[in-house]
């Protein structure tokens, strides 16, 4: 995205799990279907506008623009397309994708295989500093949202408007509220353990919530030299010395000119996901645009804060009350309704009304389908409804088969779709 302005492009990454096609148990098989015309196993290939790309562990696969697209107009068909074409290589080895950020009862260390091709080093070396055997590693999907910058006064924009933005996302797009064959107390699960799987070098996450720091110079100096300078010891050869070794919930990277938003779990079909990541980029537009509050104000508000926002919606997305009067005026609300607090979910929804008037903000049919997902709730609510307090194996079987039919078919989940 290099030298792309503001908004003039984004990049969307689609992380989904290869199981079993009847039991949906995890099928470390990526390998097979990331294959040349000689059928051996690459790193990446090209559908176009569309290219997939192997992650950490052998069950993933990453589905993403091909290079930045000018516009989310037309993606969500061409994603649905790509879904449809990696089901059909994979039901020649018994296999289908499933969606959401996390598999349902995964065993995280007896069942982790890391991807053995290209890259393998950067693998084997997060393994031998991180132990990757955990679900925070291992047991994760989530949804990248790329947006582009150029230059200093863009950026600082652009970081003060996310970092604003990221405590809410688990209110929109939770999709993780299960792991080890039971209900989880985080209805964004994913997150929960994300927080976590770098504790061994803890700067290398962070507060999760970017620092405030608004210039190129000050990002280096603040957050990556000193994750560097820990990891020296770990890493002498400086294999992960990169800008990817940052985890933070939004990273910036600078060698491309973007800020990669990572907070976002994926959700049942790419058409759900591309509604979220419109909303998303309208409502960080909206920051942008100052259309509430100056950007001096914004790049003023405390990391902790807005840390404590955050934990709060990991645990219950929607339902959170967010009670804190200066974040709310942050987003547009008046003095009174600051002050009375909100559900994140109402947050969500006053600003969907603001960036459906901004121009082409939702394209194809993306308006209704956020309107479908702020009315029904986050899929994370939804699965748990279609589990009605039933967390057998059968059961979850039946409500993730329906999620992987979802992802086939690129349809919303509705909770009632699936049968007692």
């Amino acid at each position: 995205m290099s030298g792309l302005s503001l908004f003039a492009a984004f990049g969307i990454e689609l992380e989904y799990m290869i199981v079993d096609g009847k039991r949906l148990s995890i099928r470390p098989i990526a390998d097979r279907i990331l294959v040349d015309r000689d059928g051996d196993p690459v790193a990446d290939l090209e559908f176009g506008a569309i290219a997939w790309s192997n992650e950490l562990v052998n069950h993933v696969i990453e589905l993403k623009t091909n290079g930045p697209a000018r516009s989310l107009a037309g993606l969500a068909a061409q994603f649905a397309e790509n879904v449809s074409t990696a089901n059909k290589r994979l039901a020649k080895f018994g296999a289908r994708l499933m969606p959401t950020a996390m598999h349902p009862w995964m065993d995280p260390v007896r069942e982790k295989q890391l991807w053995l091709g290209e890259s393998s080093e950067i693998y084997d070396t997060f393994d031998r500093i991180f132990n990757c055997a955990g679900h925070g590693w291992v047991n994760l999907q989530s949804t990248h949202l790329n947006l582009p910058f150029s230059g200093d006064d863009q950026f600082g924009a652009l970081h003060a408007a996310t970092r604003l933005i990221l405590p809410l996302l688990p209110a929109l797009a939770a999709s993780s509220p299960i792991h080890d064959g039971k209900q989880s107390p985080y209805q964004d699960s994913r997150l929960y353990h994300y927080v976590h799987h770098c504790d061994a070098i803890p700067s290398v996450v962070g507060p999760i919530i970017p620092e405030a720091v608004f210039t190129e110079a000050d990002y280096h100096r603040n957050i990556l030299q000193p994750m560097y300078e820990d990891l020296t010891q770990h890493d002498a050869q400086g294999v992960l010395k990169e800008e990817f070794l940052n985890a933070r919930g939004a990273i910036a990277r600078f060698t491309r000119g973007s800020l990669e938003i990572r907070l976002i779990d994926v959700q049942e079909c790419p058409a759900a996901d591309l509604a979220i990541a419109a909303l998303v980029i309208g409502a960080i537009r909206l920051l942008v645009d100052e259309t509430f509050l100056s950007r001096k104000e914004q790049q003023a508000f405390d990391t902790s804060r807005l840390q404590q926002i955050l934990h709060q919606t990991t645990a219950q997305a929607a339902d959170s009350l967010v009670t804190d009067a200066d974040f709310l005026r942050h987003l547009g609300f008046s003095p009174a309704q600051a002050a009375a607090g909100s559900p994140a979910g109402e947050i969500w929804r006053h600003l969907f009304a603001k960036v459906s008037k901004q121009p082409n903000a939702f394209p194809d049919q993306l308006q209704e389908m956020c309107e479908s997902i702020l009315q029904a709730g986050p899929l994370s609510k939804r699965i748990l409804t279609a589990c009605h307090h039933d967390f057998s194996p059968t059961r979850l079987r039946s409500v993730y088969g329906r999620l992987c039919d979802c992802l086939a078919e690129n349809r919303l989940f509705h909770a009632e779709s699936v049968q007692n």
